[in-house]
């Protein structure tokens, strides 16, 4: 069986057996996908690390099934009832649901009335009527009354018991009728009586139908959420059309047909119940699970490609940073850690309501950047975010080369209150670690976010809506491939960084950093080996991804892994260089032939990776950082218009579109119909999450507080009536929708996304992304009036802190 496993898991991957058969030895024997993808391309014949985490699933789901498939023919054996046809069926069986559908009628199971009539000795009459419908029923049944059996009517009742179930537990039958009512059938939703108010959020489905097929999966998700809530009512509708089809085809498969014969009609009788009470009632149970195990497919697999690229983020790297958490009566945590990431200083300072000490503020701010040389100013993306971002171009303008950037604060709170936080950083108010927090993930998103449960991020849709298992697995598998693929630095990582590299666990995580701490900087890999349980297995799996810069050997600050070290040294001497002379050597080593230094270890693929990583040695997967400029005078949503095309930031893709922030504090929608003029299927395909994006305004609706933008910049904003149709900014008539004539979708799953964002661990006003944005703004506004110069105390503060001249502080 577990050739058979190898095989399809194969056929699905469309390679070859062996591939899938090394993968799968590898990944028994406790090797991680990064580290297979990365060091055992002999092995596996080249397979990436999506192909392996497909690989992963479907081994898992498929040994699942096995295991199933065995307690099934041992609870059938047990029973007596296990012959070969039947065993061959349950061998031949490719799904979970095909199993059960043979195994329904040996599962054991409550009385049931068939149960009971076939007790009574009626077992007997159905088969005749069924064999025979020539037979009168009434005088049929009439032989079987006796104990148990009051009258003829009892004795049909009985026969028509035992026929339904038949009916419904024929395994060939149920699946044919399945896949029918699949292909052609649509769910319906409708409002519950006196919903319509407290229910307003799902009014897009107030009124609703759409072919299973056809049905996305944030709207599948949105109405079983709407279901849940009790404002929805949803209908499985066979097809639209009369369903006599599935009747006919139930008649069909008992040789059933009306011709007149005393029995036929007892008989369609009998088919039509077993349709109406058993088989349909089962097959809805069974489309609903399809539909929502599909439509949680997709949201964990958005939720998984969102986080990628947020942990993959670009780096604004080794830079004092400030970090500002906003607030407004418990004022703006400030907190300024050095190009490291050590916490240097902390303040809370009160620029808003109700103290409004804007100047005092701003003076310490200045004080701090000056003291410290920071070079950037983080900005937490929660409440008074943009009051604070004006204080932080305020002190931008006085401060020449400082930049500010807006970065979501996802999480902040939940790593502030967590137990590793107090350990990190012991001492320091729970209130000013989030702003340490803020101003770390700017100089490495990828470092500080894995302190974070992956889930707290909000980067999803109907996160709390999915199998926890299923979305923590996904979500632990990319944080994993994202921490493998840029590497880490051993002497700086924190527990929760290592913990996350392949075949460390977290205690072997507390043992490197407390032997780090113990006898300081490790000066190579090889003395990763005196860490206490960090055997030759763990060795071999996390070595490669854990660099030592500055160390003993300029290799082990590469991705090139210590067990390659040999192919080096032979390339060493092939071309008479010192390991210095040769690293970065674009000429030298273009030159080589990676066939000359494959041997039996180490083929091609391997050979290849190594030559490509000495000539750009510990290479950053990650983009260059930059940030979006927000345009001048437009800060919150009633400054836009349509028609201004604006920079920004996607902060979240969706399956409908794209989340952007333009700078007004509420993220707009680039629905998938505005993204290209190409058809778009996956939003990702136009834009992911941190990208830099100019977009067109096409409509705003304060009052509900939505901006409809396009990527499309040569649209007229006359046409904006039609855009704002497509990106849920009203209802649509029939004919504008490609998917089926119903109203714009997007309102409600724009108000159901950000919700799902909000709940991600605590409020992110809107802003589910995590990316920088921002950028320099000068001539910030406050109160209506523009502020060039300090004065009073700030201007007096500044001058102490060496920041003010003879001009007042004017910059």
């Amino acid at each position: 069986m577990t050739t058979s496993i190898h095989q399809r898991i194969a056929d699905e991957l469309g390679v070859r057996e062996g591939q899938v058969r090394a993968a799968v030895e590898l990944l028994d024997g406790g090797a991680t996908v990064p580290f297979i993808a990365r060091y055992r391309k002999e092995a596996t014949g080249m397979l990436d690390d999506a192909q392996l985490r497909t690989l992963e699933e479907r081994l898992r789901y498929l040994r699942e099934m096995e295991e199933r498939r065995t307690a099934i023919l041992e609870s059938i054996r047990s029973q007596g009832k296990l012959d070969d046809a039947l065993e061959a069926q349950i061998m031949a069986a490719d799904s979970k649901a095909r199993l059960e559908d043979i195994y329904l009628p040996y599962k054991p199971k409550r009385r049931t009335k068939a149960q009971i009539a076939r007790e009574a000795g009626l077992e007997p009459l159905a088969d005749g009527l069924l064999g025979d419908p020539s037979v009168d029923p009434q005088a049929a049944a009439a032989a079987f009354v006796g104990e148990g059996v009051p009258d003829a009517a009892a004795a049909l009742d009985g026969a028509r018991a035992i026929l339904v179930e038949r009916f419904s537990e024929d395994a060939d039958l149920v699946g044919e009728l399945r896949e029918r009512m699949w292909s052609r059938g649509r769910l319906v939703s409708a409002v519950r009586e006196g919903k319509e108010e407290a229910g307003a959020k799902f009014s897009d489905y107030f009124d609703f139908a759409e072919p299973f097929t056809k049905l996305p999966s944030h709207r599948i998700l949105a109405m079983f959420r709407g279901e849940k809530e009790e404002v929805l009512t949803l209908t499985l509708e066979p097809e639209e059309e009369p369903t006599g089809s599935y009747e006919a085809a139930i008649a069909h498969r008992f040789g059933i047909s009306d011709r007149g014969r005393p029995a036929d009609r007892w008989l369609a009788d009998t088919v039509r119940w077993a349709w109406r009470t058993r088989i349909l009632v089962h097959l809805g149970i069974d489309l609903r699970m399809r539909m929502w195990q599909a439509a949680e497919d997709e949201a964990v697999r958005v939720f998984a490609t969102n986080l990628r690229d947020l942990l993959l983020a670009a780096p604004a790297g080794t830079r004092p940073t400030m970090g500002l958490d906003p607030g407004l009566r418990t004022g703006v945590k400030v907190a300024v850690v050095d190009a490291t990431g050590k916490v240097v200083a902390t303040d809370t300072i009160y620029p808003h309501e109700p103290r409004r000490q804007w100047d005092q503020s701003l003076a310490a701010l200045a004080a701090l950047v000056k003291a410290h040389g920071v070079e950037l100013v983080a900005i937490g993306n929660g409440t008074a975010s943009r009051e604070t971002d004006k204080l932080a171009g305020e002190l931008v303008k006085l401060v020449p080369g400082l930049t500010k950037i807006v970065v979501s604060e996802a999480g902040a709170s939940v790593y502030s209150a967590s137990a590793y936080a107090s350990q990190e950083l012991p001492g320091l108010d729970v209130s000013l670690r989030g702003a340490v927090s803020i101003a770390r993930r700017l100089q490495d998103p990828l470092a500080e976010l894995v302190k974070i449960d992956p889930k707290s991020i909000g980067v999803g849709q109907y996160q709390h809506d999915l199998a926890e298992t299923k979305l923590s697995r996904s979500l632990d598998a990319v944080v994993e491939d994202c921490v493998n693929a840029v590497g880490v630095d051993v002497n700086t990582a924190s527990a929760p960084l290592l913990t996350r590299v392949s075949g460390i666990g977290s205690g072997l995580a507390e043992n490197i950093v407390a032997h780090r701490d113990a006898n300081g900087p490790f000066r190579s890999r090889r003395a990763l080996k005196e860490v206490p349980r960090l055997g030759p297995k763990a060795f071999e799996q996390c070595a490669g991804f854990l660099r030592i810069p500055g160390g003993d050997d300029p290799l082990d600050s590469s991705s090139v892994h210590p067990e390659a070290y040999p192919v080096v040294r032979r390339i060493l001497a092939a071309t008479g260089c010192e390991i210095t002379q040769l690293i970065g050597n674009s000429a030298t080593l273009r030159s080589l032939r990676p066939q000359e230094f494959v041997d039996d270890t180490f083929g091609l693929p391997t050979v290849t990776d190594i030559l490509a990583e000495l000539e750009k040695p510990g290479r950053d997967p990650r983009p260059a950082f930059k940030t979006a400029t927000f345009k001048e005078g437009v800060e919150k949503i009633s400054d836009l218009r349509p028609g201004m095309v604006l920079e920004g930031v996607v902060t979240n893709v969706a399956a409908f579109g794209a989340f952007v922030d333009v700078g007004v504090h509420q993220d707009g929608l680039v629905h998938v119909s505005a993204m290209s003029r190409n058809f778009v299927k996956d939003p990702r395909e136009v834009v992911k999450s941190g990208d830099v994006v100019r977009v067109k305004v096409l409509d705003v609706d304060i009052p509900r507080k939505r901006i409809s933008l396009t990527l499309r910049l040569e649209d007229e904003t006359e046409a904006r009536g039609e855009q704002r149709d497509r990106s849920g900014g009203g209802r649509r008539d029939g004919g504008d929708r490609r998917d089926g004539g119903h109203r714009g979708e997007q309102r409600g799953d724009r108000q159901r996304g950000r919700g799902d964002q909000q709940r991600g661990g605590e409020q992110q006003r809107g802003q589910g992304g995590g990316q920088q944005r921002g950028g320099q703004r000068s001539g910030q506004q406050r109160g209506g009036q523009e502020r060039n110069a300090p004065g009073g105390a700030m201007a007096e503060a500044l001058r102490r802190a060496g920041l003010g001249g003879s001009d007042g502080g004017k910059r």
